[in-house]
């Protein structure tokens, strides 16, 4: 569901990143309150666990179409909602400037559409909600199935929202919402099933790091610690590095959506603001595509699904031992100026 630029007009892509940065700004807030350095290796293996799931498009029979893991609500329920969100972000990100893959423009909806729904509607909301008196397999399947649809439609609905509100006449609001909703919950369905299964497994295997997740559930962990990081980590080398290479090549729900009623998947959008967009992504694309820039070789996908990965990776930590910093440091001075 990665919106490109054209999609939006600049006051509505604005709006956007300004309701993104008030979300990340209260989950930073939040994150340097809570003091779990055992969060920072989890935040980046399920990011780049979460980007490498989003390499596999599955085909949605009948249809022409294909989806994608978002990714938002299974973040949220392992690592809470704000740290979701912060992981989120980072996968998106580096989904855009690496890959060209969502506009730069487009970023601040993006983030919206696919990690605000997930991770606080589906992961401070329902995830939240279902567990409050402990887990178990039926509850984890229920929560993940209903929470990907709905923040999955929610997200759908956004699109056509933000479209509607950028004056895309191409896009008549109505004939796109028909074609973007039903697809879409076809694909929230699909990762649902996908999200439950992850869920479960580490439910079972490693209960403990499921956010809320209740002692008096007396859970054995199967898996140390260290364990379950090192499984989630060769799973998201896998995916990523070979698995993508089996991913469909068919327009994605909202390339389809768009294709339904613009007759055209790449939609063109003229205005200084998005050459200006468009001319950064090539200067940071390397692996526009996920695959090698202008060139014949082979193993692009799996190269782009390795470094992604390391590189959501290694933005997730940095990102955790700046707020730790910070919390140190403020919180030190704060405790000082009370003494």
């Amino acid at each position: 569901m990665h919106m490109a630029d054209a999609l939006l007009s600049p006051v509505t892509a604005g709006t956007m990143y300004a309701c993104s940065a008030v979300a990340a700004g209260y989950s930073v807030h939040k994150i340097r309150l809570e003091n779990d350095e055992k969060k920072i290796p989890v935040m980046g293996v399920m990011g780049a666990f979460v980007f490498a799931s989003q390499m596999i498009n599955f085909s949605i029979p009948g249809t022409g179409s294909s989806g994608h893991l978002c990714g938002s609500m299974m973040l949220s329920a392992v690592l809470g909602p704000e740290a979701g969100f912060i992981t989120m972000i980072g996968v998106l990100l580096v989904q855009c400037l690496l890959f060209a893959d969502g506009g730069l423009l487009a970023l601040g909806a993006n983030i919206w559409n696919m990690a605000f729904y997930g991770c606080f509607i589906g992961g401070m909301v329902i995830w939240k909600y279902a567990t409050r008196n402990g887990m178990s397999r039926g509850k984890i399947a229920a929560a993940s199935i209903f929470g990907c649809i709905l923040t999955l439609q929610l997200g759908a609905f956004s699109v056509t929202l933000e479209t509607l509100a950028s004056g895309i006449t191409e896009l008549p609001f109505l004939v796109f919402l028909a074609a973007m909703q039903p697809i879409h919950l076809a694909i929230g369905l699909v990762e649902g099933l996908i999200t439950a299964a992850v869920l479960i497994f580490l439910y079972e295997t490693r209960p403990e790091i499921l956010w809320n997740y209740n002692e008096k559930d007396e859970r054995k962990n199967r898996f140390s610690y260290k364990g379950i990081i090192a499984v989630l980590a060769v799973s998201a080398v896998v995916i990523g590095g070979l698995l993508s290479g089996f991913a469909s090549s068919a327009p994605d729900g909202l390339e389809w959506s768009v294709k339904q009623v613009a007759g055209t998947t790449e939609p063109e959008a003229e205005g200084g603001i998005y050459a200006l967009a468009d001319g950064i992504q090539s200067v940071t694309s390397l692996l526009p595509d996920y695959n090698w820039r202008e060139s014949g070789f082979a193993g692009g996908t799996a190269f782009s699904g390795i470094i992604g990965g390391a590189a959501v990776v290694a933005l997730c930590v940095a990102v955790c031992f700046v707020l730790r910093y910070l919390r140190r440091r403020f919180g030190d001075k704060n405790n000082n100026g009370k003494a």
